[in-house]
């Protein structure tokens, strides 16, 4: 505790490196090795038994951390190997997650963090993960992050620490969890379930409300529960009292319990579907039942390809303890469920993305930027972003009406004017922008207005001039924008754009470069995404060009370095015709 718990701390750790010793800790519980039997913890759960399994937990926690081994227990659920890493003054939960990822006996990673301080290390250990084939489940809490509220763009406002991770996990493949009953659904079904191979989910159920329930989560979450074919549908008949629902979610009632086959015909030929991938089975109670509803599941498995989970609520221990040995995931409930099928899926579509994808794209050189530190000049940046391949709407500096006249008769009207400061770096709380100019006397009057209202907002800020544009076109305002993160490095961002960014929130991050493979998945996780596809009549923008943009400013932060603070592209016009940004913002170190 103190100054001096933290010059002991460090001077335990300089005499551990001096000798050659690694430090698990200060801090912390120690570790388990269930499959060895070795408990070098004095953590509670070790007073209990440690039964081994698949899952492999590294926690920063010791306490909350034996909380969720206890109820990994109470689940049946094995960890093979516990970690807690403590203090972290030597090993620290990157190191450890690696060790715990290279034993065979583990098939399954899980973590729980509070920080992470070595970003690159996490993504590597992520990719490791992927590269393995293991799933690596995360519970990471702190999501908010007052940090950035210091930031002067809107990309670094955005950018809290818990934003830069959520977008890091994505892009490497690591599955995040909201909390520890959660990644324990998750750990659960990936140490039983294979892999789906799409989102299409079935449905059967004994009670037409659980199936409703269901299917309104799935869709909640993006998943797909389709209309069964009618040759499907027609098989399901055949087998069903004509009471049941052939469709999806198919009701077979409790009928099943006088016809054992009805379930297992069911769940047979719904996974036969095309376009069905996996399938969740519900029911309830049925203590007096469970060896006969065991026999047919241990059925079940036997004859289908595909991966299905059953919901059994109130399901007996001797049911679950039953469930656990025939390795079929079995949930408490409908919600649970649906929300555990949903990280299979995205974590499937991680995997195709994984090996499907080439090398990692390269940085640049890097740029040739300013020595001076703060925000750069509207028409230098402009030059460096056009270098780097980023499209940006044609602009002039006019500084008096001579120039002024110069960029009119160039671009041609309509025309956009923007006050040019170093000091005023959010131009419309100024009221420093003026569009639509058809003509010359609006040009002339909207420049005189800008610069008194730019001297009336901040009368000793520096006014440079104006910044003359062309109109562009675009349905949809974007914004896209790169920062230096410090623990991940260059982040890049896109989200939907406009004056109020900071109030939807609506964006997403990954670490610099991506691709442009990878820049369409950020446009499809927007939550706004549905209006690229066209709204209220507007043609649909091409992804494909927001995408090239997103990934050309990444390369180019990436290649800036420590140097790049914060780029902010607000608002980039997306259309069918491309993308093209018409205002940005460029603050160096």
């Amino acid at each position: 505790m103190g100054e001096e718990g933290k010059r002991l701390e460090e001077s335990l750790a300089q005499a551990a490196r001096e000798a050659g010793v690694r430090v698990l800790g200060p801090n912390g519980l120690g570790l388990i090795n269930s499959f060895e039997n070795a408990l070098a913890t004095f953590s509670q759960y070790a007073e209990g038994p440690t039964p081994a399994g698949p899952v492999g937990f590294v926690t920063q926690s010791g306490a909350f951390g034996t909380a969720i081994c206890a109820l990994a227990r109470n689940r049946r659920l094995g960890f093979g190997i516990f970690v807690n890493t403590g203090n972290e003054c030597d090993l620290d939960f990157t190191a450890m997650m690696s060790a715990v990822l290279d034993d065979d006996r583990i098939t399954v990673g899980a973590g729980y963090l509070e920080g992470v301080s070595d970003g690159p290390g996490f993504t590597a250990v992520a990719r490791k993960a992927m590269t393995l084939g293991k799933p690596l489940v995360v519970t990471k809490v702190g999501r908010s992050d007052a940090g950035a509220r210091a930031a002067v763009s809107h990309t670094g406002s955005l950018a809290g620490q818990d934003a830069v991770f959520d977008g890091a996990a994505r892009q490497f493949g690591a599955v995040r969890a909201r909390n520890e009953e959660h990644m324990l659904d998750i750990v659960d079904m990936f140490s039983t379930t294979k892999l789906p191979a799409g989102p299409g989910i079935g449905i059967v159920t004994q009670s037409g409300g659980a199936g409703v329930l269901i299917a309104d989560r799935a869709e909640e979450l993006g998943l797909s529960v389709p209309q069964l074919s009618e040759p499907t549908q027609s098989a399901l008949r055949d087998v069903m009292p004509p009471f049941g629902a052939p469709g999806n979610p198919v009701d077979i009632t409790g009928q099943f319990l006088a016809e054992p086959t009805l379930l297992s015909e069911s769940v047979r030929i719904m996974l036969e579907d095309p376009a069905v991938d996996i399938a969740i089975v519900w029911l309830q109670l049925m203590e007096g039942y469970a060896d006969r509803l065991l026999e047919i599941f241990r059925d079940i498995k036997a004859t289908v390809t595909k991966p299905f989970v059953v919901v059994w609520v109130a399901a007996s221990d001797k049911a679950l303890q039953g469930m656990r040995d025939l390795g079929i995931c079995t949930m408490r409930g409908a919600e649970p469920a649906v929300d555990a099928v949903a990280a299979l899926v995205s974590y499937a579509a991680m995997r195709k993305r994984f090996e499907s994808a080439g090398a990692a794209p390269d940085a640049p050189a890097a740029p040739d930027l300013p020595s001076a530190a703060g925000p750069v000049p509207s028409l230098k940046a402009a030059a460096l972003l056009e270098t780097a391949g980023v499209p940006l709407v044609e602009s002039s500096l006019a500084t008096d009406m001579d120039s002024l006249r110069d960029a009119a008769e160039e671009f041609g009207y309509p025309l956009a004017l923007k006050i040019e400061s170093p000091d005023i770096l959010h131009k419309t709380e100024a009221k420093g922008v003026a569009l639509g100019l058809k003509d010359w006397a609006e040009t002339t009057q909207a420049y005189d207005r800008l610069m008194r209202d730019a001297r009336a907002h901040k009368p000793d800020a520096r006014l440079d001039g104006a910044v003359v544009q062309r109109m562009a076109g675009g349905s949809v305002e974007l914004v896209v924008g790169a920062r230096r993160d410090p623990v991940f490095g260059p982040a890049v961002m896109v989200g939907i754009g406009g004056v109020f960014i900071e109030v939807m929130r609506d964006v997403v991050f990954r670490i610099a470069p991506v691709g442009e493979d990878e820049a369409l998945d950020m446009l499809a996780e927007l939550k706004g995404a549905a209006v690229l596809d066209g709204a209220r009549g507007a043609a649909p923008v091409d992804k494909r060009a927001v995408a090239r943009l997103v990934a050309a400013v990444s390369r180019f932060a990436a290649a800036s370095g420590d140097r790049l603070v914060e780029l902010d592209l607000n608002p980039v016009r997306a259309g069918p015709d491309g993308a093209l940004a018409v205002d940005w913002l460029m603050v160096l170190e």
